[in-house]
């Protein structure tokens, strides 16, 4: 099964703007064509989203650790914990995908990784100190189980197996290189092996190679839930900053305007992009699905993810001094945040679809530029600027792109490569590697 359009009606596309392209595909499509192949694909279970809590409470660990001492190297630390903590869920979020592990002994398994994933959690704060080695040996021991876990029940399957084989060796030497780095005290030789574990882990991901197999639906359920559970983390987080403050205008008009933004952040992504990236992984076949999957969700979600962390931390630091201006580091987190969650997304639709979001493009940059020229302003006047700007290309976008927008939500458009198709060398048949 391939989507890819014959060359002279790729042509002819060429000169369609996005929403024309989009409701040229809700003419072509039958939006049920795929229903017998979709009923087939799993779904996210219910030991996942139990196990994701677990991760929540890592994203609440690494808010609180900037929280405390906000400054640009607690930033940078707490962004490595968070990358190190990401691909350790990744790796469970593949494992889930392909294999069944709600039963049996891998039930049991699956809670001692949350066993090894609170503890992870719980040393965060601690993670860059005196408990930097109790932190690498519960991500050790999680990275083991997903390992042992992931390779045992593909035993029967060659390609997989294999895949994982490949991927064990960058997955495991990285958290060797954070347990004797917890051993060091602070200094370059520990930052350097931080930094080494961590390109250890992006460089796996992109170098696993083949073998690996998807089910789009599912694992873009999974990955959309995650940022769900982040937007959540993030109301939390807000009001765990409202909570400390005495409730007055200023600490209920604050939340209220975190709460728009990360409203405007929910309608960013579910409204139409998960729908077209999802349907875009399903059309996709063989490497060039997994490439995508691994592109798109693994790569791509983690400076979204960030990006809503670093925005609720932000967002805490407004509540505690609503009547002053913010520091530069706490308008990065803001206005940084919210700009990263953007232009992750421009890059999501372009690996997606080969075509730029040019308005988010230019609202991220707006508040890359905001972070350096709003220093006299108050905290609170900031993050109604925010609100409005997030509201107001919420709304442009759901007026300007309406025909695309019904296409997509009403008529199943967004599955076709409308824009260019994938590279030859990455279509393939189903099932091939």
């Amino acid at each position: 099964m391939s989507h890819v359009h014959q060359s002279g009606h790729e042509n002819a596309d060429e000169t369609l703007t996005d929403d024309e392209r989009l409701v040229l595909e809700a003419e072509e499509d039958d939006p049920h064509a795929h229903d017998g192949e979709r009923e087939q694909e799993p779904r996210v279970g219910p030991l996942e989203l139990f196990f994701d809590l677990v991760f929540v409470f890592a994203l609440t660990q690494v808010t609180g650790l900037m929280s405390e001492e906000l400054s640009w190297p607690n930033m940078v630390r707490g962004l490595a914990i968070l990358t190190v903590v990401w691909f350790s869920w990744a790796g469970f979020s593949w494992l889930t995908n392909r294999v069944k592990t709600d039963d049996g002994g891998a039930r049991l398994v699956m809670f001692a990784s949350m066993g090894a994933m609170l503890i992870v959690s719980l040393a965060v704060p601690d993670a860059f100190s005196g408990g930097g080695t109790t932190f690498a040996v519960a991500y050790l021991i999680l990275t083991l189980l997903y390992t042992v876990l992931y390779a045992v029940l593909t035993r029967d399957d060659p390609q997989v197996f294999r895949a994982v084989m490949r991927l064990a060796v960058g997955m495991i030497a990285a958290p060797v290189l954070l347990l004797i780095a917890g051993s060091l005290d602070a200094g370059p030789a520990r930052t350097a092996l931080w930094t080494a574990a961590i390109v250890v882990l992006v460089v796996g991901g992109f170098a696993s190679g083949t073998g690996w197999r998807v089910h789009p639906a599912h694992f873009a359920e999974r990955h959309g839930l995650i940022v769900i559970i982040a937007l959540g983390e993030s109301i939390v987080a807000i009001g765990i900053g409202a909570a400390a403050q005495e409730l007055d205008a200023a600490a209920i008009a604050g939340s209220l305007l975190g709460l728009v933004v990360a409203v405007a952040l929910w309608w960013q992504y579910f409204d139409i992009v998960a729908l077209v990236a999802e349907r875009r992984l399903s059309a996709a076949v063989g490497t060039a699905q997994v490439r995508m999957a691994r592109d798109s969700y693994t790569m791509l979600h983690l400076p979204m993810v960030a990006g809503i962390v670093f925005f609720a931390l932000g967002v805490k630091k407004v509540l505690s001094f609503p009547d002053k201006p913010l520091s530069t580091v706490a308008l990065a987190a803001l206005l940084g945040g919210v700009a990263a969650y953007l232009l992750a997304h421009v890059l999501f639709r372009y690996r997606n679809t080969r075509s730029w979001n040019r308005q988010r493009v230019v609202v991220g940059a707006l508040l890359i530029i905001g972070i350096f020229v709003l220093g006299g302003v108050d905290s609170l006047v900031v993050l109604i600027g925010l609100a409005v700007v997030m509201v107001l290309l919420t709304a442009y976008e759901t007026y300007r792109f309406r025909e695309a927008r019904h296409a997509v939500r009403e008529h199943g458009a967004g599955g076709r490569w409308v824009n260019e198709p994938p590279d030859s060398s990455e279509v393939s048949t189903p099932g091939t590697p």
